[in-house]
């Protein structure tokens, strides 16, 4: 399926003559072998070659030119057909262009096709990139340091450290101002040392291949672009995050942006729907939620203490001091939460001379506890019983815990540490 209102304009099978030839960008083009069609044409899709040499079994074919973009930039390569096979890849070798394709081409002529929707998708990612590097440079002198196009989501990072929701947002505008004035987007080729008023100075020497925003941007890029930022698309920034000292902004255009906004959309629904809301009420309804459920857990955790308070006690006063005076607890819990299981344990120390020697299912875990008074360092004990049964952990000198590989070791780690204590 093609993008809307882009089936008009891909062009097939041009004739050999109306192509100038154009070499590697930043090199003398009079030593390209490869002749780059979607330099000057990148709604170009059929076209006719020559195989000039194969590898790999000849499934690696290069050609006297191709339509098909390699990966370069930061921008996906073309898929498509040739001679019949499947293009798996294209690589960019400098002044060659490789295709991998999926089984041999035998014909010393052959026919490329170009899979449109995923080119034409590129185009708009690549070209809404340029749009929004420029708007984001002009309104606040943010620069963009690398690009990433991906094949859900394309992102850029920009030299600054923070940037706030409203400048996402002012920019956000701005480009799709730009967008519904369907500005021209023009391909020249330049020298470089004439190439004046670029956004990012190229250290290209020769030719260079200038793709111009009118009246808003000029970028030294040998990318597939669309002509008029009409056909971007909408434009929709999704994320912003910190990426060391930079900030990433990601983004989608086109067809992508309006999948996105739909998928967006239906996920609210659904939300707003199993809450009996409407989708303008979800973040207040939210907000109360979270206070109501903080509520909730802040009473859960007052019950869970003193519950662990009575069960202490009750362990307490049900084990026998030993002549040392400390009193040996030893639990097992099931199917809870290691929190449970410390939480009864600083209850069971909160009394005089104790001592808790706690295990729990899943993961085999082995927790020590001691009272201040009991003369015991619980991390320091518990280590090295950890260490002799394959496990690791540790702790303070009131509460250690550690984990070991399965139930039977649990059980020879526990007994081991109980030994220990006893002794």
């Amino acid at each position: 399926m093609l993008p809307a209102g882009a089936n008009s304009a891909r062009r097939t099978a041009i004739p050999d003559s109306t192509i100038t030839p154009v070499g590697p960008i930043g090199e003398d083009r009079r030593q390209a072998v490869t002749q780059r069609l979607y330099y000057t044409d990148s709604y170009l899709t059929d076209f006719t070659a020559t195989v000039e040499e194969r590898g790999d079994e000849g499934r690696r074919v290069y050609l006297d030119r191709t339509a098909f973009y390699p990966t370069s930039g930061g921008q996906p390569n073309d898929l498509g057909l040739l001679g019949g096979k499947r293009v798996l890849d294209v690589i960019d070798e400098g002044e060659r262009v490789a295709h991998l394709v999926d089984g041999p081409v035998e014909a010393e002529k052959v026919h490329g096709s170009v899979d449109w929707a995923r080119r034409f998708d590129n185009m708009q990612q690549h070209t809404g990139q340029h749009l929004l590097s420029a708007v984001l440079a002009d309104a606040f002198g943010y620069q963009t340091v690398s690009v990433h196009f991906g094949s859900d989501t394309s992102s850029l990072d920009l030299d600054v450290g923070a940037m706030s929701s409203d400048q996402v947002r002012q920019a956000e505008v701005r480009a799709n101002a730009v967008v519904f004035e369907n500005r021209p987007v023009t391909v020249a080729f330049e020298e470089a040392g004439a190439a004046s008023g670029l956004r990012k100075p190229s250290d290209r020497s020769g030719t260079l291949r200038v793709i111009t925003i009118a009246d808003l941007d000029r970028s030294a890029c040998g990318g597939t672009h669309v002509r008029a930022t009409g056909e971007i698309g909408s434009i929709l920034i999704r994320g912003v995050e910190r990426v060391k000292r930079q900030v990433r902004l990601e983004f989608l255009c086109g067809e992508r942006a309006v999948r996105r906004a739909r998928t967006d959309y239906e996920t609210l629904s659904r939300m707003a729907e199993s809450a009996s809301a409407g989708i303008g009420d979800l973040p207040e309804l939210f907000a109360k939620q979270r206070a109501d459920l903080k509520l909730l857990d802040n009473s859960r955790r007052g019950l869970e203490e003193e519950l662990n308070k009575y069960l202490a006690r009750d362990l307490y006063h049900a084990t026998p001091a030993a002549a040392s005076s400390r009193r040996l607890i030893v639990h097992r819990l099931t199917g809870q939460p290691i929190e449970e299981l410390r939480g009864l344990a600083q209850a069971v120390i909160a009394q005089p001379q104790a001592i808790f020697v706690g295990t729990l299912d899943s993961p085999p875990t082995l927790l020590l506890a001691s009272s201040a008074d009991s003369g015991i360092d619980a991390g320091a004990t518990l280590k090295p019983v950890l260490e002799a049964h394959g496990g690791r952990g540790g702790g303070s000198p009131r509460i250690g815990q550690g984990t070991v590989a399965d139930g039977d070791t649990l059980h020879r780690a526990k007994e081991a540490l109980v030994s220990r204590l006893t002794s």
